[in-house]
Parts: structure tokens; sequence; C-alpha cells
């Protein structure tokens, strides 16, 4: 890691003066920014630290929806009684991120800002070519080993996975990212690699994340999130869903559902085309199977992660009939 300057903020003016400065990177829990610097990524000339502002780590609810706090930690948005009972899918996506010991220190806002695990990606020592670390260089993971790289909103310079879980929860759910003097829809704010795979968010130099507002739904209140992965525990995702349901009177028909994929696109990737399908059908295994499968339009594999294209209907096919009191 190179030597950097340090600025602890005492307010968000001033982090976001300070961070609008060229070679200025913001740390709040650290476990990404830190990490990003021992792998040789990152090289920030100051650090500045907003763990200490006032306010950004409260969680509030109205009748309208729920504010999360930038600074909030994972595992106090999990735990909070308002997340479980109203947005049980938010809770339960963040359970099932990380380590309980990063879950108590990482922050919301930087778990949104959380960067692609590609191996290509984070080992610059071994593998040159990366067009997020270096634009134009190429990219290694194509034609490389690629069981856990995208297969959704892949472009030709880049095929790096989004890491992850909470984002995906979001998406379902149409959260709104407030960035001090301009809010954006979270579908937007993540960015899929095109012709620039090195920008990930839009957020532009000199803003902060400085809360996430989650709209009030019947479908967000009877939801889940179902993550397949390698291994039950710190592990990320080889397929996932958050689903939301809710039914008509009859308690048979689909009057919304909302319907998100995580670890299989480069970005979490809203299945409208699947939601579109299911609304105003009833709830029964052979159209819920069906209508899974368009989850994945337009998917391509790269070898290795062909299984993707497989496993992540049945993900969703899966969340949804849990819901449903199909499974």
């Amino acid at each position: 890691m190179k030597e950097f300057s340090y600025l602890r903020a005492s307010s968000a003016d001033q982090a976001r003066e300070a961070a609008a400065r060229q070679g200025a990177m913001v740390i709040a829990g650290g476990t990404t920014l830190l990490d990003l610097a021992k792998c040789g990524i990152a090289a920030p000339e100051t650090v500045v630290d907003i763990t200490f502002l006032s306010g950004l780590d409260a969680i509030s609810s109205t009748e309208t929806g729920v504010t999360i706090g930038a600074l909030a930690k994972m595992s106090a948005v999990a735990e909070h009684r308002v997340i479980r009972e109203a947005f049980p899918a938010i809770s339960q996506s963040l359970s099932l991120a990380a380590s309980a010991q990063l879950r108590n220190m990482a922050t919301i806002g930087g778990n949104l800002l959380q960067r692609t695990r590609c191996p290509y990606f984070r080992d610059p020592a071994v593998f040159k070519a990366c067009n997020k670390r270096e634009p134009g260089s190429g990219c290694s993971a194509i034609g490389g080993m690629t069981r856990n790289h995208a297969v959704l909103g892949t472009s030709e310079h880049c095929i790096a996975g989004n890491p992850g879980d909470l984002a995906v929860a979001l998406v379902a759910f149409d959260a709104v990212i407030h960035l001090g003097v301009r809010q954006i829809a979270v579908d937007d704010f993540f960015l899929a690699p095109g012709n620039t795979p090195q920008l990930e968010h839009k957020i532009e130099r000199g803003e902060l994340i400085t809360a996430i507002f989650i709209p009030a739904s019947q479908a967000a209140r009877r939801s889940i999130y179902l993550k397949v992965r390698d291994r039950q525990s710190y592990e990320f995702a080889a397929a996932s869903a958050a689903v939301g349901l809710e039914l008509e009177e009859d308690g048979k028909t689909i009057r919304d559902l909302r319907v998100a994929l995580g670890g299989v696109a480069t970005k979490p990737w809203r299945a409208r085309a699947v939601e579109r399908a299911l609304i105003g059908k009833t709830v029964e295994p052979a159209a819920i199977a069906k209508a899974s499968v368009l989850a994945i339009e337009g998917a391509i594999d790269h070898g290795a992660n062909r299984y993707k294209i497989d496993l992540a209907p049945r993900v969703v096919a899966r969340a949804i009939e849990r819901l449903g009191g199909l499974a």
C-alpha cells in the first residue's frame, strides 16, 4: 500500500468537498477500500473518513417505506424489526452475505459500492489485462476460467459478475439511493460494462451515498431472498433471486410480482419478463417453471459458467413456489 493522508470529516459537506479532490477516496467500515488497497487496485492519495458523521446510521420507517442511513451496519439492518417484518428479503440478503464479523463492520453504503470479485481484476500482479483496471488493455477472463463470471449484461470488454446480495433485493423492490442533492433509482445506479467497464456505479466525484429509501409494498412484505452457492457460508452466489409476491383475495392469482437475480449478471438483474408473464396468472408449478426461463433471456455463456443459465431459472421458480405455498 502506498502512503496516503487521512482526513476525518466532521460534516457531510466537508466530506463531499474533500472527496471531490483528485486522488481522494471515502472510507467508512473499511471492508471494501482496505481490501482493494491490499490488492494493489486502490491507491488513494487521501482517505476521507466519514465514520463519525452523525445521523447517517439511522433507520426510520413510515407508512410509505423505510429509510436506511448509509452508515448503518449490515448486521443492524438485517436484525431491525421493521426490516425483518416488512422487507424480509432485504434482511435475508444481508444475513446471507459475508461473515458475521464483516456484517458487524461493513456499512450499507459501502456494501453497494463494493467492486467485483473477478480474480482477474483483483490480481494485477499476475493478470495485466483488465479493462476495469486499465481501459483498453483487454479482458483476461474471456477465454480464461469463467465459472463464477456473468452470463447476463456482459460485453466484449468485460464479463465480471456483480458480487452483491443486498443490491439484488433493493433492485427487486425499486429502492432509491440518496446522494445528497440528488436521488437515483437503484436499478440505474449499477452500470453494465458496455464500452466503459471501469465504471460500475453512477456516482460522481464528490458525491456520497447518504441513505437508501425502500418503498413499502405487499410484495416486499411477502418476499424471500434465495441464494445458491458452493458452500453454506461466507461465499458469493452462484445464482440468487430476490422475489416478492402479492396475491389477489382468492389466494391463488398473482397481483404483483418482483424478481431480481444475483450471481449471474454484471449488475443486479431485474427479471421484468418473468414478472409480466406471471402477473394475473394462477400460482401453479407449470406456469412458474415456464415463466422463470425468461429470467435468462439474452444470456451468453463462456464455457464453465454455462451452468448458471440452467441454475438461475430454477432458483427463481423455487423462490416463487415457496412464497406461493407450493414448496
